[in-house]
């Protein structure tokens, strides 16, 4: 199910709550690299969309993705625990791969925890397929996963995919 959730870009005014959310949800345990200051400069850069649902003060979700060339890499992404399994971070994907096969994007990449089953679950379902572990990848600590998921011709395989995956 994917939600009718209200998407918006984020404005420098969500930078501290975004930041609160990556330190709760993907953050724990290593350092806090994605502080106000980081989402800030993510929100100005004109190769980066930051999308949050919910009022300022009261995030529920976010994205944030950059676009460079034939690929989008999506660097931040989190549901408050509260307001998950209700299709709004599906919504939230959504919105930033539509945005990425607009702008001509081949693939979409993104990294997770190897730890958090949940998020890597959410994304096999989502049609991002696992291509390699990465040893120590967060902060030399902890462990992570390479995912990608093909927007158009040029997968690996030479196929054309499908919008849905």
């Amino acid at each position: 199910m994917i939600a009718d959730v209200a998407i918006r870009f984020a404005d420098l005014a969500d930078a501290p709550s975004i930041a609160a959310m990556s330190r709760e949800h993907i953050e724990q345990g290593l350092p806090w690299s994605w502080q106000p200051p980081r989402v800030a400069r993510a929100i100005g850069d004109p190769d980066t969309n930051v999308v949050v649902v919910g009022p300022p003060g009261a995030i529920v979700a976010f994205g944030i993705m950059s676009y460079r060339g034939d690929d989008a890499h999506l660097l931040l992404f989190a549901v408050h625990r509260a307001s998950q399994r209700q299709g709004i971070g599906s919504a939230v994907l959504r919105w930033l791969e539509d945005v990425a096969h607009v702008a001509g994007c081949r693939r979409i990449c993104l990294e997770a925890r190897r730890d958090n089953v949940a998020a890597r679950s959410f994304y096999n379902e989502h049609g991002y397929h696992e291509r390699a572990i990465g040893k120590a990848m967060y902060s030399r600590i902890i462990d992570g996963v390479r995912l990608e998921k093909w927007l158009r011709r040029g997968g690996p395989t030479g196929v054309a995919q499908t919008r849905d995956g």
